[in-house]
């Protein structure tokens, strides 16, 4: 894994230099520049060398010069790739690297390189014969790419941190931007928390050409839903091979590398099915799995994973933490972030990476199982949403919100009072917001109270209701299962798995985000994946006698910490900076209101305390 960085028009190799050395975290084994000041080109790099270790430096150049590519990921068919350019009469330096399978790809096919990569990426190219740039971002946006983009200038990088660094890029935060991640608890798809500055879309590549004109952004792939009934009508035994033989493809591309390699396991479903295919790849005892636990019993998940660790004979390492300890590094890790993440788990998915990273390079993960295959509690909500959302009059359902209200506020981590407030603020608005509502730190409704100019509904979660209104899918799980794959598992999870990865120089490999994988599950009819109140029903089958029993059937816990308690006490005095188009005294008044115990306002608090940490100087 890498870092990138780079820019046309003014600017000098001080400032390139800056950009790069603020990703030093993700590429820690070495660095690399091209300056061409006649063209005012500048690309950098920063290298975490996974990859043919002794060939893989950036910028990697074709045989004439004129074609150079910086890269951040893993090129999972790379070997298939170079055969065919070979066969087509391309000629590489390289022993395997995968990242020539770039230069070369580009030359090749040009714009449809992206669609022919199976991998993680975000990449920019410099093809000096057409004085063009190109970058591209892989199909889930594993790995990250920013820009921003001006008369007589453009600019990118892997983060907001690094783009910043160039003069040219602002700091002012954009109040469109900050209500969009209230509204969400991420920046959704192409939203940057900056002014001026634009994420690339997952599944999006760009193209600048230096004669004119602005950055063109074309998608190159999105994921949808498209059942296929023959797929569906086939017997289950016949399902289960193909699930189990994809599972082990999938695992077998993600672990080729040359530095060690090892796996998160939770004891969930996911990463344990992540092992089972590992095992049939490799004896189980050169297997290293990884896992953290807490002292405190109700957020601690290490007696499943040594189930599973033991069940397969890996070489199991486990890290005990109390959580008040872990609650003292909140400040530091948040201040660390480049845009602000309203998801609490990034601290637990942080520690787990230090941990791992103290032994091995690379981490396999189960990212992208829940969103693939219905693993999420809003499945199993939206029936029951549907006949109450038919059934009750607006008048009785605000009657029995406000009723809900006067519950006692609980700080457990999923308390009845919790999970009944979340889902009748969701049915207050219409279904193709119920799933970013359910979730939201603040709902629309409340948007006033904090911004002095809130956004209409249309434009706070366009997002979601362009995919939710717009897709072919008809059926409310096919729908939710485009917006939490398309949406929260792009600028959430992955988000945060990068960020709590990178920062420790671990790469973290999302195993069920295999190209062959997604297609099956994108075709597969959501029966095989929501059946009679069972989630993830298909996955749960193939790994029937496979698994321990006691992991396949076992509730969902996640990774959780005490947030609402937590916030009651850090940090001592809460931060309040002064931001345009906000209420801070609104914002405090939430502060008071959840350490007194009058309300619960765990995700608003940790989003702020998030946003805070980010625009700290």
């Amino acid at each position: 894994m890498c870092g990138i960085a780079g820019f046309f028009g003014p600017g000098n190799r001080a400032d390139l230099a800056a950009m790069t050395t603020a990703l030093a975290h993700r590429g820690p084994d070495g660095e690399g520049f091209h300056i061409d000041a006649g063209a005012r080109i500048y690309l950098g790099h920063r290298r975490l060398a996974i990859i043919d270790i002794a060939g893989g430096r950036q910028p990697m150049w074709n045989e004439d010069g004129t074609i150079a590519v910086i890269f951040n990921g893993e090129i999972y068919n790379h070997a298939e790739l170079r055969r065919e350019l070979q066969a087509h009469g391309h000629v590489f330096a390289s022993d395997h690297s995968d990242t020539e399978v770039l230069v070369h790809g580009y030359e090749q096919w040009g714009a449809e390189l992206p669609i022919r990569l199976n991998g993680m990426f975000a990449f920019a190219i410099w093809d000096a014969g057409r004085q063009r740039l190109f970058l591209a971002r892989d199909r889930f946006g594993e790995k990250p790419l920013y820009y921003a983009a001006r008369p007589g200038g453009f600019a990118f990088a892997s983060e907001l941190s690094a783009l910043v660094r160039h003069p040219a890029v602002g700091t002012t935060p954009d109040i469109r931007a900050l209500q969009k991640f209230f509204a969400y608890g991420y920046l959704p798809g192409a939203t940057a928390l900056y002014a001026g500055t634009r994420k690339l879309p997952a599944g999006h590549h760009l193209t600048l050409d230096l004669a004119g004109g602005e950055p063109r952004v074309a998608c190159y792939w999105r994921f949808r839903i498209e059942s296929d009934e023959i797929l569906g009508q086939r017997p289950e035994a016949e399902l289960v091979d193909e699930l189990q033989a994809l599972l082990k493809q999938a695992v077998g591309r993600r672990l080729i590398s040359d530095v060690p390699l090892g796996l998160f396991l939770s004891g969930g479903l996911d990463s344990s099915s992540v092992l089972w295919a590992a095992s049939q790849h490799r004896l189980a005892g050169s297997i290293e799995s990884f896992t953290i636990g807490f002292t405190e019993p109700s957020f601690d998940e290490s007696d499943y994973a040594w189930q599973v660790a033991r069940h397969f004979g890996t070489q199991h390492r486990e890290q005990m933490l109390d959580l008040e300890t872990a609650r003292d590094r909140v400040p530091a890790l948040l201040g660390r972030l480049d845009e602000p993440l309203g998801d609490a788990s990034l601290l637990p998915t942080h520690l787990l990476s230090e941990f791992t990273r103290r032994h091995v390079t690379v981490a396999l993960s189960g990212d992208g199982g829940d969103e693939l295959f219905a693993g999420y509690d809003p499945f199993k909500a939206l029936t029951p949403a549907r006949f109450y959302n038919r059934l009750m009059p607006r008048g009785l359902h605000r009657g029995l919100r406000r009723l809900v209200d006067l519950l006692p506020v609980s700080t457990a981590n999923m308390g009845l009072d919790f999970k009944l407030k979340r889902s009748l603020a969701g049915l207050s608005y219409r279904p193709a917001v119920w799933n970013p509502v359910w979730m939201a730190p603040l709902e629309p409704a409340l948007m006033a109270e904090i911004f002095t100019v809130p956004l209409p509904l249309e434009e706070l979660y366009d997002e979601a209701i362009t995919l939710w209104e717009s897709g072919g899918a008809a059926d409310p799980v096919d729908k939710t299962l485009e917006f939490f794959t398309n949406l929260y598992l792009t600028d959430d999870i992955l988000t945060k798995t990068d960020r709590a990865a990178m920062m420790v120089s671990l790469e973290a490999r999302a195993v069920f985000l295999d190209n062959d994988l997604v297609e099956f599950c994108r075709r597969l009819p959501h029966r095989w994946k929501y059946r009679n109140g069972t989630r993830k029903y298909l996955l749960k089958q193939a790994m029937a006698g496979l698994l321990p029993d006691g992991i396949i059937h076992r509730r969902k816990k996640g990774f959780g910490i005490p947030a609402a308690k937590w916030l009651r006490s850090i940090p001592p005095v809460p931060p309040l900076p002064t931001i345009p188009g906000i209420r801070t005294d609104a914002v405090a008044e939430r502060w008071r209101s959840h350490r007194a115990g009058a309300a619960d306002h765990r995700l608003f608090l940790w989003s702020w305390l998030s946003l805070a940490g980010v625009l700290a100087p």
